[in-house]
């Protein structure tokens, strides 16, 4: 199994980097991005990716890597802080730059709306955090972010339970 993490804690972070060493350990090939270290600008709601550029996002940074990553790893695991319950605001903008991956029209699925899917893969996510993140919460969102992109979700765990995610993805 191919295994991307996205990281939005600072490397010197003991736990984050104790569970992206493990996780690491688990799978046959793993790839961390560390957004500390990245430029990477929030979505400026253009729809260039749906409209002009069918699945390029116009904006021109780092990002780009992790959007062509997230086609080439079987599973995603998020590693964010959080904030009043939530992920942080590194997260956010990381999850809000995936527009691309969905096309701008939408279908009724189960009584909801949906975006169609613009590859044919099953994505797998999961979310380690850390701080005080309200887990019912997190995993509630988790669930719906990934009926969103059509996908799996491992769940939401607090990083001190990143032996929980493992047996997830393995």
């Amino acid at each position: 199994m191919r295994l991307l993490i996205i990281n939005t804690l600072p490397k010197e972070h003991l736990l984050a980097e104790k569970a992206i060493c493990r996780l690491e350990e688990k799978t046959a090939e793993c790839k961390t991005f560390y957004i500390k270290d990245m430029k990477i600008t929030p979505c400026i709601g253009c729809n260039a990716c749906w409209l002009k550029t069918p699945g390029i996002c116009a904006v021109k940074d780092d990002y780009e890597q992790i959007l062509r990553a997230y086609l080439q790893y079987d599973v995603t695991v998020f590693i964010s802080d959080t904030t009043l319950g939530f992920v942080g605001y590194k997260m956010k903008n990381i999850i809000d730059r995936m527009l691309p991956m969905a096309t701008m029209y939408t279908r009724i699925e189960n009584g909801q709306t949906r975006h169609v899917p613009r590859y044919k893969k099953e994505f797998q996510f999961g979310l380690l955090y850390a701080g005080e993140g309200n887990k019912d919460y997190l995993s509630h969102w988790m669930s719906r972010f990934c009926l969103n992109f059509h996908g799996i979700s491992l769940g939401a765990y607090p990083i001190e339970a990143w032996k929980e995610m493992a047996v997830c993805i393995s």
